[in-house]
């Protein structure tokens, strides 16, 4: 932990050296959240967020806040080891990526015929999600925007990784965005005193927070299944070209949610958003760029981070500004000069270029009290969405 800021409400405790002004300031609206509890947790991939820091992890006591869990509920990664330990082209792994990119969309793209999961048959009866099911079946399996990717590394073990970073696409963002809305029409009919809207909240007792965790939950499920899907695909493509099977169990963790944890004696439902849970000799996936390295961890368990960890690098400038002032030679550069089969084509893939994130080695070295390294994967190939 770097430092500790006692003048709010509660305080903010940060394995972030240097936080940005904006996130900070919505740090310190989370410490003075009347139901926050015991202090509010910093990543070292901590930076600005919607209502929230992406990076933050917060304690509440009785009360549920959509906007930290995020819009993106149950964004996660999935990992695995195959039995594949010679070196491989780049070649090799165009043509790999090549296959997925055919059978996984990305994007704003679907699937155009509805995919099969038992979890459908057996969703809530709850109106945002019935709307939303005829839609999720054909998002299911598809990878979404942003920083979202496919990738294929090698690992420090000698092995070669898969890896697959994606959430619960537009069926999950409905969701957050539902109930969002319900809680900012809670907080203002009963004149809650907010440092903010975008932290308006459910309290537990309330049929709408009820609900929204068994949305949340659904969520969760669909986001697993979804990156499983596309893993099964991956696997397909590799074994195909480089005849590697799976090696260890999959590997897989959410970095957007809430649940109901004990912390310092008390029952109280931790928010992490875009930080995942790390207790003691819990294995973990923190991704780098698609220029640098990620990492398989163990976790420490530290009971000030309330058992959590970074959820990746974490961002030093925002998308537009990416954009506008990295240089695309400069980028591409980087990432040719290691092999790395890359997805920047333009300017408007900046955004995602490696100059646009921080150094995973200085995070990771900053919470080397919350997690210890197993594998360090280093990328080969990477599909972004």
């Amino acid at each position: 932990m770097y430092w500790v800021n006692t003048e709010e409400r509660l305080p903010i405790k940060s394995w972030c050296k240097n936080v940005e002004p904006e996130a900070m300031a919505q740090a310190k609206n989370l410490a003075n959240l009347p139901f926050a509890f015991r202090h509010v947790a910093l990543m070292p991939d901590c930076h600005v967020g919607y209502g929230m820091p992406i990076g933050g992890v917060m304690a509440t006591r009785r009360a549920i806040v959509p906007n930290a869990v995020g819009v993106d509920i149950a964004c996660g990664m999935i990992a695995v080891q195959t039995d594949c330990t010679r070196k491989i082209r780049s070649g090799t792994v165009k043509k790999v990526l090549g296959e997925v990119r055919q059978a996984i969309p990305v994007g704003f793209s679907h699937h155009d015929a509805p995919q099969e999961w038992s979890g459908f048959d057996e969703a809530p009866e709850i109106p945002i999600i019935q709307r939303e099911l005829n839609s999720a079946r054909k998002q299911i399996g598809t990878l979404g925007g942003g920083n979202h990717f496919l990738e294929i590394q090698y690992g420090s073990d000698g092995h070669v990784w898969l890896m697959v970073h994606s959430g619960s696409r537009n069926f999950g963002y409905k969701i957050a965005k539902t109930y969002h809305e319900k809680a900012k029409d809670l907080c203002r009919r009963y004149y809650s005193d907010m440092p903010h809207l975008d932290l308006s909240f459910l309290p537990i007792e309330s049929p709408e927070a009820k609900e929204y965790f068994i949305a949340m939950e659904y969520a969760m499920r669909f986001a697993k299944e979804s990156r499983k899907m596309m893993l099964d695909k991956f696997c397909e493509a590799v074994s195909k070209h480089l005849k590697a099977d799976l090696q260890l169990p999959t590997l897989d963790i959410h970095h957007n949610y809430a649940r109901w944890e004990n912390h310092f004696g008390e029952n109280v439902i931790v928010h992490r958003k875009g930080a995942t849970s790390a207790k003691k000799g819990e294995r973990g996936i923190i991704p780098g760029s698609q220029g640098s390295g990620s990492y398989i961890v163990i976790g420490l368990g530290n009971p000030e981070s309330f058992n959590s960890c970074s959820h990746g690098a974490g961002r030093i400038m925002g998308r537009n500004q990416a954009r506008r002032t990295l240089d695309i030679a400069q980028e591409t550069k980087l990432m040719e000069k290691q092999n790395i089969v890359h997805s920047i084509r333009g300017n408007r893939d900046l955004d995602e270029a490696p100059g646009a994130y921080k150094d995973i080695d200085e995070v990771m070295e900053s919470q080397k009290d919350l997690v210890k390294s197993e594998v360090k994967l280093r990328p080969l190939g990477v599909i972004k969405g």
